[in-house]
């Protein structure tokens, strides 16, 4: 059996994460706007300051993102009745939409993959799922 090493790792992490991501319900969108609007349908309404730091970017680009979203339909952003500095910005039914059909081709495209593996390489899979979730944690 080949040694696995941390590069090894990496590189096949990696490239699984750019094909998975390159099934999207629209390709129009980049993979900084479909991260921010799986981020509102798993969270909800966010300002735009919790985005920004939530998705690790500087605020300005946060804006031009959100902006981006909103001339497509995806995204409404409403100024705060009580502090009208700041801005909540929410998923549309189109946005939500858009994230449950990307979703669904993502599960798609792997599931087909997996089921075309023998019983022994799911197991594998399994099992190092399990320990990739406990590493990403620690």
């Amino acid at each position: 059996m080949n040694e696995l090493t941390a590069a090894d790792l990496r590189v096949a992490l990696l490239r699984l994460a750019r094909r998975v991501r390159a099934e999207k319900a629209d390709s129009e969108l980049t993979d900084t706007q479909f991260s921010l609007l799986a981020a509102l349908d798993r969270r909800g309404r966010a300002t735009l300051k919790a985005l920004a730091e939530f998705e690790r970017v500087q605020p300005p680009s946060m804006t031009k993102t959100v902006a981006h979203l909103v001339d497509r339909g995806l995204v409404t952003r409403s100024r705060d009745p009580d502090d009208g500095r700041q801005a909540f910005v929410e998923l549309t039914a189109a946005g939500h939409a858009a994230v449950d059909e990307t979703r669904r081709r993502r599960d798609a495209w792997l599931g087909m993959r997996l089921a075309a593996l023998d019983d022994r390489e799911r197991a594998v899979l399994a099992d190092a799922t399990e320990i990739m979730r406990r590493i990403a944690t620690e």
